[in-house]
């Protein structure tokens, strides 16, 4: 009998060293040779009725023998049990990480018909969550309720802040609040405070700050740290400071998240001050340190203070072979500009992840050299590192820098393929890597490809339309955004460049109203878009108001002026604008200086731009470029100086392009100079042989000049190499928030005819009164009334007449054209204005004309 005993004890616990399933099979090899024996069957039968069940449970649970003990769970008449024996099973379910056990445990206490208490009920929330079924966790959570055990509630607090459900951990936190008998502790408030500080909740954040106090756990380092983390957070960065001087005993981390504060809140100063004081009080520094106070030497181009670091880093600590410290420590070198350092420590680590990739692209990219970004991004790949969305966005802001379109194009390819599409800053990068090159039917197809677009997504799109010359585009996508998003201030300085291109003021007044209503008029880009807006729609007026309005000028601000007043002929202007620049402690630059050449070239003033251009080589030390260079020839060329013109640029330091020849060319036009206009002709089609422009600009030199056969060949030439022709002139006028175009040699418009009748009048009331017209603007060989019927189709004439046929008395007549206005345009429009008592503001390709009473304010420029 005793040896029966022995041999089931034996059968049911198998020995530490050897596995629960192969030791069960020898015992039931064993048992069977018992079967036989009716004398071991009685044993066995009576033996089964003193088996104690709760500690052979026990002991197969201390030897982590989970199946064992389950199924001995099963056997056990429900008598024989209590709830303590529920809890060890669950324990080692939890320990296990078996959530189907555990249910089955749990299944087992809900058939028992004991009452499940709050031990219980503890096990099999930590079982629940710890096995990752949160839901039923809390469900069971919620059932029992009145938890006393703070472990349990932090649990909870926990595993929903791991998921980003910050809202239902601060429920928590509240309902925790409540229930008598518990109380927070120093890790229920490190967690609470993360969770203030993802929702961006200040007062919530103050408040538990408060009750951390009065329960005096703001002695603690691990609280003092959270605390100083949510104020980091939260943009209250004295907060977070008198927390940590408030600290007793600060550890390493308190000072790595004092430093993080006010790196991260852009006080990169205060945070290298922090590290100097750590080190002078001679704290141990360590990873974490180091990937702190790094970018804030990269925010200062502090390269020497990083060397050192980095020095310090590799002597003491052997940091070298950190991912993370040789990322930041080439992000900082590439941002001080020691590119050359940044390589080095790229090349020579061991372990290279997605971001040291990422960053040396992004290094190379912000230097201008994107050919070598490219390359590394193929590397990249070459290497089998998959590259994620910042890598992407880093190498299509690489191709948009440099207009890279093929290259572009390729890696648009690889986002396909890597179905990256549908990430939303992917898809913004790839549709202003488009538009910066210039590609706007492949932008707009990303952007309709888009699943979900933000505000950026349309900016990018109407900004992209407005600097390709598609201003219609840009406000068509405009009015059909505010369905759905309401524009922000970059909306309004991208959208009032468009209105600016099409001189439609009626429709830029509106968007100025518009950034009114919604506040942006504080905005500096507004305020210059507006401004620039105002002047490029003949309204210079309103745009020298918003300007002395203007609370905080920047150096655009006062370059927008310049240009405005120069755009409109007074230079005087642009020069008093620019010295008051000066005397108000702007300094110049290359832009500012473009601005004023170009306004005293359009206004005459030889000798001032002469000056000007003198001041900013020698003064402000500013290498002139080459549109410095076509202005000062174009300030030559009006002014009939042809002769120094040529001679400037046979001295220029840097190889003339076409737009410097052309200024001379215009020149040329001007002064009926046809020799020199073939010399300088000659030179541009070296340069340029594909631009039809400038062959049809000697085509109208030779035509005014009466050189027929000339015209003949230059034409016979064109159609001969198959130089596509630039589309005919075209102008238009703005009435009743409608656009009205004229295109030259068009009769379709419904008023033509009005038009026609009108101008014919015109051209009988000139001859009446002593005016001949300029015949050799026709540019074609025919007969004087031949000429006469051409000259009357130019179609800046149709759009003026329209406005004045439409528009009611004492309101100026604006109109714009894609083209140079022409001699006798510019005759016509003098004596409509007198003949009409009509102030008429004409706006071509290259400036303003201002025709009042019978006068204009280009005086002949």
């Amino acid at each position: 009998m005793d040896f029966s005993a022995a041999t089931t004890s034996l059968c049911i616990i198998p020995p530490p060293n050897q596995t629960s399933k192969s030791y069960h099979r020898r015992q039931q090899n064993a048992l069977l040779c018992f079967k036989s024996s009716p004398t071991l069957t009685t044993a066995s039968a009576t033996l089964e009725t003193k088996i104690d069940y709760k500690a052979r449970i026990s002991r197969l649970c201390e030897l982590g023998n989970l199946e064992n003990a389950l199924n001995l769970l099963y056997k056990a008449p429900k008598s024989q049990l209590e709830l303590n024996v529920y809890c060890t099973v669950l324990q080692l379910c939890t320990e296990n990480l078996s959530l189907e056990d555990g249910k089955r445990v749990h299944s087992l206490i809900k058939s028992s018909g004991l009452v499940v208490d709050e031990v219980v009920g503890s096990k099999l929330v930590r079982m629940y969550v710890n096995c990752g079924d949160l839901r039923e966790g809390r469900r069971v959570f919620d059932e029992i309720g009145n938890y006393k055990e703070v472990f349990l509630w932090n649990t909870l607090i926990n595993e929903y802040a791991k998921i980003r459900n910050f809202r239902e951990s601060i429920c928590l936190f509240k309902q925790m609040r409540r229930t008598i008998g518990v109380q927070p502790n120093s890790y229920t408030f490190t967690c609470v405070l993360k969770c203030f500080a993802g929702l961006g909740s200040v007062a919530g954040g103050e408040e538990a700050h408060g009750c951390l106090l009065k329960l005096g756990f703001d002695s603690y380092n691990t609280v003092g740290n959270s605390l100083i983390s949510f104020y980091s957070k939260s943009k209250r960065i004295e907060s977070a400071h008198q927390v940590f001087d408030e600290l007793f005993d600060r550890d390493v981390i308190s000072w790595n998240s004092m430093i993080n504060a006010f790196v991260s809140n852009g006080l990169a100063v205060k945070g290298v001050e922090v590290f100097s004081e750590m080190r002078f009080r001679e704290v141990e520094v360590d990873l974490a340190t180091m990937v702190s106070v790094l970018p804030a030497c990269a925010e200062m181009g502090m390269l020497l203070l990083g060397r050192a670091i980095h020095g310090h880093a590799i002597k003491g600590h052997k940091f070298d072979g950190e991912v993370n410290f040789n990322n930041s420590l080439m992000d900082m070198y590439a941002k001080c500009g020691d590119l050359g350092s940044a390589t080095q420590v790229f090349s020579k680590m061991d372990k290279r992840c997605v971001v040291s990739w990422t960053s040396m692209i992004s290094a190379y990219a912000r230097e201008g050299r994107c050919g070598v970004a490219i390359e590394l991004f193929r590397g990249m790949e070459a290497e089998g590192v998959e590259p994620d969305p910042y890598t992407i966005t880093s190498v299509l802001h690489a191709c948009a820098s440099n207009g890279l379109l093929e290259e572009g194009k390729a890696v648009h390819k690889f986002i396909i393929k890597g179905s990256l599409q549908s990430n939303l800053f992917v898809g913004n990068a790839l549709m202003e890597m488009y538009a910066k090159c210039g590609s706007m039917m492949d932008a707009q197809q990303a952007f309709d490809q888009m699943a979900f677009r933000d505000i950026i997504s349309w900016n990018t799109m109407i900004g992209g339309y407005s600097k390709n010359c598609l201003p219609n585009e840009a406000i068509d996508l405009f009015m059909k955004m505010q369905q759905e998003f309401k524009p922000d201030g970059v909306t309004m300085s991208c959208i009032l460049p468009a209105c600016a291109s099409l001189s439609a003021l009626q429709r830029g007044r509106e968007v100025h109203a518009s950034t009114l209503r919604r506040g942006f008029s504080s905005d500096p880009y507004v305020s210059n878009a507006l401004i620039d807006m105002y002047a490029k729609c003949g309204a210079l007026r309103l745009a020298r108001l918003l300007f002395d309005r203007m609370l905080l000028k920047d150096l655009v601000s006062w370059t927008v002026m310049i240009a405005g007043y120069g755009m409109h002929g007074r230079g005087k202007d642009s020069i008093d604008v620019f010295i008051e620049m000066r005397e108000s402690g702007f300094k110049p630059d290359g832009f500012s200086f473009i601005a004023i050449l170009y306004a005293c070239s359009h206004s005459g003033l030889v000798d001032e731009g002469w000056r000007f251009f003198n001041i900013m080589r020698n003064e402000y030390k500013i290498e002139p470029k080459l549109e410095h260079y076509a202005c000062m020839v174009d300030l030559f060329a009006r002014a009939g100086r042809l002769t120094k013109a040529y001679k400037f640029i046979e001295k220029m330091p840097i190889e003339p392009d076409s737009t410097v020849w052309g200024a001379l060319l215009c020149g040329c036009r001007s002064y009926r100079d046809v020799t020199l206009a073939e010399k300088v002709a000659e030179r541009i089609f070296e340069l340029e042989p594909e631009n039809t422009g400038f062959y049809i600009l000697l085509a109208n030199i030779y035509a005014e000049a009466e050189k027929w056969e000339r015209v003949k060949k230059l034409r016979e030439q064109i159609a001969r190499c198959g130089i596509r022709k630039k589309p005919a002139g075209c102008s238009w006028i703005e009435m009743n928030s409608k656009v009205h175009v004229f295109v030259a040699g068009d009769r379709s418009h419904p008023r033509a005819k009005e038009t026609e009748s009108l101008l014919e009048k015109v051209r009988m009331r000139m001859k009446l009164e002593g005016f001949l017209l300029n015949k050799r603007y026709a540019l074609i060989n025919a007969t004087d009334m031949e000429k006469e019927a051409a000259l009357c189709g130019h179609t800046e004439k149709l759009a003026i007449a329209y406005g004045i046929l439409g528009l009611p008395p004492g309101k100026t007549v604006r109109v714009t054209k894609n083209l140079r206005v022409c001699g006798d345009c510019h005759e016509v429009a003098k004596f409509m204005s007198k003949m009409f008592m009509k102030e008429i503001v004409l706006r071509d390709s290259n400036r303003f004309h201002h025709f009042k009473d019978g006068r204009c304010s280009c005086r002949g420029y």
